[in-house]
């Protein structure tokens, strides 16, 4: 007999991944609103959390687990609806101290000193100015966004202005939505105080990025991967990730031990995270920069590649209250990477890779997958999700047996990807 598990924003791809599991075929998947529904447009919290009880009421079956590896909307609406059908989950409230990013970094403050001096800037202000202590260069950024949407850089006051008007002008999309959710929950006095759509000021954390991957069940952490995350050079937009990282075990181990202090404070318990450091490769230290109360999607493939399993497999356990127990390393290959193709002008798409000649790469490549972003005829800045300064045309999951052979396996298959654009 088959257990249904509902996944909040299910998608081909990871449809693919959750039925690769070892034992998924014990499992049914269902999805419940699609990625459309949570991530594009205007977001109505309250209407989704209706379509998803309506759904939810006219399964004719028994639920075992409702789970998803999406950021807010979805991540808040896992625990509401656990809690509204007797299943496990992470707390609401445990959730919304990572996702609220000045309620995080009030909560690290208490446990760790490896985090940057920050702020809340006040949007109401005529002339918004930088909170006291925090100096440049720093980042701006809603208190909750999605995919570094509306993140900027200021190196001097005249860039803190121009980012402050784009923030003040877009920070309702998410943080409307995420201030009816805000009121679900008791709220200490300073969170209540600046809501859902507010702006956090950082100083820059200097060092290469990191992130680890982890979860904590019956009250225990474990993180069982650490991945690099590297930028193109002189950016802010991320290159690749790749698993596992080439860090060494000094700045792992700090890591571990700053996700283990963060996430007892948080009070997280049954669920997934991923939290992202900037690392320096000379002293080792490490400074915390986000937590997600969800594992990475992104990542699924590399732990797949490289252990033989994706991690998607710990989501689905602890949806249905199981102990994840020890992971596998067992994989094909010794090292993979998510790639992201970006191009940093707009442009409009007049012509992509077809499916023949994506797959024409990965069958002459190994360890290679493709996705294609854009469509042929669309314009790259109507894209939806895309960081402040780039546009990603593709997302290339490339695994081999050492770093510089994972290198040199990219570079062939972007030489092999026609697009062309014609000038926005």
């Amino acid at each position: 007999m088959s257990t249904d598990i509902f996944v909040i924003g299910l998608d081909e791809e990871n449809q693919r991944v959750l039925e690769r599991l070892p034992w998924a075929g014990g499992y049914r998947f269902h999805g419940l609103l699609t990625p459309g529904e949570l991530q594009h447009g205007e977001i109505d919290f309250e209407a989704l959390l209706k379509t998803a009880q309506h759904e939810l009421d006219a399964f004719d079956g028994e639920i075992g687990a409702i789970v998803s590896y999406w950021d807010f909307p979805a991540a808040s609406l896992v625990p509401i609806l656990c809690a509204r059908y007797g299943l496990p989950s992470v707390s609401l409230e445990a959730v919304l101290k990572c996702e609220h990013k000045y309620w995080s970094r009030l909560e690290q403050r208490t446990v760790i000193d490896e985090l940057p001096n920050f702020g809340i800037v006040d949007l109401d202000d005529e002339q918004p100015a930088p909170p006291e202590g925090v100096g440049y260069p720093m980042w701006l950024k809603p208190v909750k966004s999605f995919s570094s949407e509306l993140a900027f850089k200021a190196e001097n006051a005249a860039e803190f202005a121009d980012a402050v008007a784009e923030i003040r002008a877009g920070v309702g999309r998410v943080g409307e939505p995420f201030g009816y959710v805000l009121e679900q929950v008791e709220l200490p006095p300073e969170i209540a105080r600046v809501g859902g759509a507010a702006c956090l000021a950082e100083e820059a954390l200097h060092g290469v990025q990191a992130a680890i991957e982890g979860y904590v069940y019956q009250g225990e952490v474990t993180v069982y991967g650490a991945l690099d995350s590297i930028n193109y050079p002189d950016s802010s937009s991320f290159l690749r990730h790749q698993y596992p990282a080439q860090l060494g075990e000094e700045p792992v181990q700090r890591m571990r031990d700053v996700a283990e202090r963060v996430m007892k404070q948080i009070g997280f318990d049954n669920g997934t995270f991923s939290i992202e450091f900037f690392c320096d490769p000379e002293s080792g230290q490490v400074a915390l920069l986000e937590i997600n109360p969800r594992h990475s999607q992104s990542h699924a493939e590399l732990f797949e590649f490289v252990d033989g399993i994706a991690n998607h497999e710990i989501m689905v356990r602890l949806g249905l209250g199981q102990d994840p127990g020890r992971r596998p390393t067992k994989g094909t290959y010794q090292i993979a990477g998510k790639w992201y193709l970006r191009r940093f002008e707009d442009g409009v798409v007049t012509r992509v890779p077809t499916p023949e000649e994506i797959a024409a790469v990965q069958d002459r490549i190994d360890g290679t997958q493709i996705q294609i972003v854009p469509e042929a005829g669309q314009r790259l800045s109507d894209l939806p999700e895309q960081d402040s300064y780039s546009f990603e045309l593709a997302h290339l999951f490339v695994a081999a047996h050492t770093e510089h052979e994972m290198i040199q396996k990219y570079q062939a298959c972007v030489d092999a990807l026609p697009f062309e654009f014609a000038e926005a």
